[in-house]
C-alpha cells in the first residue's frame, strides 16, 4: 500500500444536560490525559506527550475547562491542527504524527493521524506495527463514547475487489493483534470511488459497552492514478461531515447503551416493588403493625424516586437520540453531494434501520415503565392512608385510657382527700401494722380510697363505652 495512513477518530463526553457551561463530568479530561501518556511512552521522539499545552482548556499545565466557554470555533487551538513531528523506524521510513482536536458542543473529538513519509513508500501488513496501532485501541485510549480506526491505502490497479477484501481482513486483524478484541466483518461498498470494509472490533467480555469497541473503516483505493488522487481530495472535501457523521453514529451506540441501562435499572426497582406489594399484602391479612408500615413508607419513596429517575432519563435519551439522528441525517445528506450523489448504502442502511430500531426501542421502554410511575404513588397513597387509620384508632385508643384513668384517680383523690380530713381531726398517728397494735382510721382510708378509685375507673369505662 502506498500513501498509507491510521487515523484514529475519538469521542469523549464533556458535558451533559445535567451540567451548567463552566461544569464538566468526571474524567472530561481521561482522553487529553491518555493521549499524553501514549505520547510519552511510545511516540516519545514526537511532541504527542506534550500537545496538552497547545489546548485552549489546559492552562499552565492545569485543565482549565471553563476557558472554552463562548468560544466562537469547534477547535481547541488557536493554531489548528497540531504537526507533532515524526519518528523513524527500522524499514528506513518515517510516520509523522498530526492531531486535531474538537470541541462539538457536549463533546470532545479527536482527529490523530500517522501518515508513512515519503507517502509512495510501500507498506506490507508486518510493517503495519510500527505505526504501533495497539496504542489506538479502546483499552488505551478510554473514549466515553467510542472510537473508529480509520485506514487508508492506495494499491495496486490490477487488485480486484476480492483482493482488497483479504487485504483488508488481514489489516484488521494486524490492528488488533495480541489484545481480546475480535473484529468482525460488518459490511462493504463504494466510498469517493474506492472499496471502503467496516469491521467492528468488540470486547469479548463487554461486547455492548462503547467504552471497549472500535469500528475500523478500511478504505482502499485500488484505482488509476489520477482517480486515486480525487479520492484524496474528495475525503477533504467531505472532512467536516465524515467527522461529525462519526460523531453522531457514536453518540447514537452510546445514547442506546445508556437507555438499555437505564431500562433495566427501572426493571430491577419495579421487580423490588412487586416483593414490596406481596409483603403490603400479607400484612394486611394478618394484623397489621405500624412500626411495619411506616418501614415501607420509609423505602418506597426513594425507589421511587429512583424508578422516576430512570424513566426521566430514559425520556431524555429518546430526545437525544432523536437529535443525533437529525444531524447523522444531515451529514450523510452532505457526503452523498460530494461521493457524486450516491449515498453509501452501509451508512444509509445503519440511518433506516438501527436508527429506527433504537427510536423504537426506547420509545417502547418508556411506554411499559409510565404505568409503574403511578403504581408507585398508589402504593404510598394506600400504605399512609392506612397508617393514618390505624394511628386515629390508637390515638382514640389512648385517649379513652386517660380518660379512664383520669376519672378513676379523680374520683379516688377526692375520696382521700375527705378522709384524710376526717384523720387529721382525729389526731390520731399512724401506728405500725402489727399484731398487737389495733386497727386505725387510716388504713382504712387507704382501703377505702383504693376501693373508689376502682368504682370511678369502671364509672369511666362504662362512660367512654357508651359514647
Amino acid at each position: 500500500m502506498k500513501n498509507f495512513s491510521l487515523t484514529l477518530y475519538a469521542f469523549h463526553l464533556r458535558h451533559t444536560f445535567a451540567h451548567t457551561p463552566d461544569q464538566v463530568v468526571e474524567k472530561s479530561s481521561l482522553i487529553w490525559d491518555n493521549l499524553a501518556d501514549i505520547g510519552l511512552s511510545a511516540f516519545p521522539a514526537t511532541s504527542l506527550k506534550d500537545f496538552k499545552s497547545n489546548l485552549i482548556c489546559y492552562e499552565n499545565g492545569k485543565y482549565t475547562p471553563q476557558k472554552e466557554i463562548g468560544r466562537k470555533t469547534e477547535w481547541l487551538t488557536n493554531s489548528q491542527d497540531l504537526d507533532l513531528g515524526s519518528f523513524s523506524t527500522t524499514d528506513g521510513f518515517q510516520i509523522n504524527v498530526n492531531l486535531e482536536p474538537f470541541l462539538f458542543n457536549d463533546t470532545y473529538a479527536v482527529d490523530l493521524t500517522l501518515l508513512s513519509e515519503p507517502a509512495n513508500i510501500d507498506i506490507n501488513i508486518s510493517q503495519i506495527q510500527h505505526f504501533k496501532p495497539s496504542c489506538f485501541l479502546p483499552y488505551r485510549i478510554q473514549a466515553s463514547l467510542g472510537q473508529t480506526l480509520w485506514i487508508y491505502g492506495e494499491v495496486d490497479t490490477n487488485n480486484t475487489y476480492q483482493d482488497c477484501q483479504l487485504l483488508a481482513e488481514k489489516i484488521a486483524n494486524a490492528l488488533v493483534a495480541g489484545t481480546n478484541l475480535n473484529p468482525v466483518f460488518r459490511d462493504s461498498g463504494e466510498l469517493f470511488a474506492s472499496s471502503l470494509f467496516i469491521y467492528q472490533a468488540n470486547d469479548l467480555n463487554e461486547p455492548n459497552n462503547p467504552v471497549k469497541q472500535s469500528q475500523i473503516l478500511i478504505l482502499l483505493n485500488n484505482q488509476l492514478n489520477n482517480q486515486q488522487a480525487n479520492t484524496v481530495q474528495l475525503i477533504t472535501d467531505a472532512y467536516e461531515w465524515l467527522l461529525n457523521l462519526l460523531c453522531c453514529y457514536h453518540k447514537i451506540l452510546f445514547i442506546n447503551y445508556q437507555a438499555s441501562q437505564s431500562y433495566t435499572n427501572a426493571r430491577s426497582i419495579y421487580s423490588d416493588l412487586e416483593k414490596q406489594i406481596q409483603y403490603f399484602q400479607d400484612l394486611i391479612s394478618n394484623k397489621i403493625k405500624i412500626s411495619d408500615l411506616n418501614k415501607l413508607l420509609s423505602e418506597i419513596p426513594q425507589k421511587s424516586f429512583d424508578y422516576t429517575r430512570c424513566l426521566q432519563d430514559l425520556q431524555i435519551h429518546n430526545t437525544s437520540v432523536q437529535t443525533n439522528i437529525n444531524n447523522y441525517r444531515i451529514c450523510l445528506d452532505k457526503i452523498t453531494a460530494i461521493n457524486n450523489k450516491i449515498s453509501p448504502q452501509f451508512w444509509q442502511n445503519f440511518l433506516d434501520k438501527e436508527c429506527q430500531k433504537s427510536q423504537e426501542q426506547i420509545q417502547t421502554d418508556i411506554n411499559y415503565l409510565t404505568p409503574g410511575q403511578e403504581l408507585f404513588g398508589q402504593f404510598v397513597d394506600t400504605i399512609r392512608g392506612i397508617v393514618e387509620t390505624e394511628q386515629a384508632k390508637s390515638d382514640r385508643s389512648l385517649e379513652t385510657t386517660v380518660q379512664v384513668l383520669g376519672i378513676g384517680f379523680g374520683g379516688g383523690a377526692i375520696i382521700s382527700g375527705v378522709i384524710v380530713q376526717h384523720i387529721d381531726k382525729i389526731n390520731q398517728p399512724i401506728p405500725i401494722i402489727s399484731p398487737n397494735s389495733p386497727p386505725n382510721p387510716f388504713y382504712a382510708s387507704l382501703f377505702l380510697s383504693v376501693i373508689a378509685t376502682i368504682v370511678f375507673i369502671s364509672f369511666g369505662w362504662l362512660i367512654t363505652i357508651r359514647k
